[in-house]
């Protein structure tokens, strides 16, 4: 197990500030929140910066320019935290605080902090580390035009697309190596409620339940991960449908920690819509079917709905599965927020 050094404790412990301060910023009203922040950290911009974080609204090429690998293996655009001052990496993470929930926000800072880790334990290889995440705007901040907020790096792709009292988290990757790391002597598992809430459910289904959610062949990786825009696939698995109560509340569990990476006004909405199209939401499994206490599943699952699909694939990457995991978050109706802009 690994162990992240005391800046980033300090870090992590500035971002629960920020976490905080954006949760009490009063009535305001989400978006009007998220665009005050999006023009702070703006307004602590030169020129030439405000130039390289700015993309036009329709440019697809930059929209689809996310990725689970290095920025040295998959460059993006915008600018590099690593390249910013202390005050405008400030903003930045300020932003991203206004943007997401408590807990999404953590769960983004716990996925840097794990790249850290990867840096250190690959003798410092410069194609990791909390430096080399990136932010960018498509759009200009606005509390009724469409603009979109993308924030990314190894393991992460945030994508949110802001359009009136809208907000929009997919697509989103999240993805975590090591997944398992010890912070202030404490263990950090940035995708842990994702592996145990999700074998929580498989341990919970009857053996014919058993039988149908787990699949007969072997998925090794993303289905519908980076570069798979507009694709869908085949639902499969156990419906919802045919599960009890119970077992659909522990499944809304599990979709929770993706529906709950931003803020909690979208958050609810976006649950709504889920939960009224549960009878025709799918879990499917591949893989083993247990896992060490305290430690991650090594088994792909998907959860897959008309408006959502959710993927966990353990990668093989480092030899031990339950150390690295990519994971997608998507709804195939409204990726992008497509159906609140004219795109």
């Amino acid at each position: 197990m690994s162990v992240v050094s005391k800046t980033n404790v300090r870090r992590l412990a500035a971002g629960v500030a920020l976490v905080a301060s954006a949760s009490g910023a009063g009535a305001q009203q989400p978006t009007a929140r998220i665009v005050s922040a999006a023009n702070r950290f703006l307004a602590t911009l030169d020129q030439q910066q405000k130039g390289a974080v700015s993309f036009a609204f329709d440019d697809d090429a930059q929209r689809a320019r996310w990725s689970n690998f290095p920025v040295r293996m998959t460059p993006r655009a915008g600018l590099k935290l690593g390249d910013l001052s202390a005050a405008q990496r400030s903003a930045a993470m300020s932003l991203l605080s206004s943007v997401l929930s408590a807990r999404g926000y953590e769960k983004i800072q716990q996925i840097m902090d794990a790249d850290e880790v990867l840096k250190t334990t690959e003798r410092n290889n410069p194609m990791f580390g909390r430096d080399l995440y990136y932010i960018s705007f498509l759009g200009t901040p606005s509390e009724t035009k469409p603009w979109m907020l993308q924030f990314g790096g190894h393991h992460l792709a945030v994508n949110v697309t802001i359009a009136g009292e809208h907000g929009v988290l997919t697509p989103t990757l999240t993805g975590a190596q090591p997944a398992l790391y010890t912070l202030a002597g404490k263990t950090v598992r940035p995708l842990g409620r994702e592996s145990d809430k999700a074998l929580a459910l498989l341990n919970a289904l009857d053996e014919t339940q058993r039988k149908q959610a787990i699949l007969g062949y072997h998925v090794g990786d993303l289905v519908l991960g980076p570069g798979q825009d507009g694709k869908t696939i085949q639902p499969e698995g156990l419906k919802a449908s045919a599960m009890t109560e119970r077992q659909r509340a522990m499944l809304l569990e599990v979709i929770a920690e993706w529906s709950g990476i931003v803020h909690e006004s979208a958050a609810a909405a976006r649950m709504a819509e889920i939960k009224a199209d549960l009878g025709n939401t799918w879990f499917a499994w591949s893989g083993p079917t247990t896992a060490t206490t305290g430690q991650n599943i090594t088994a792909y699952y998907r959860i897959q709905g008309p408006k959502l699909v959710i993927e966990y694939a353990p990668q093989r990457l480092g030899g031990d599965l339950s150390m690295h995991v990519h994971t997608m978050y998507r709804d195939p109706t409204n990726d992008y927020g497509r159906k609140y802009t004219s795109r």
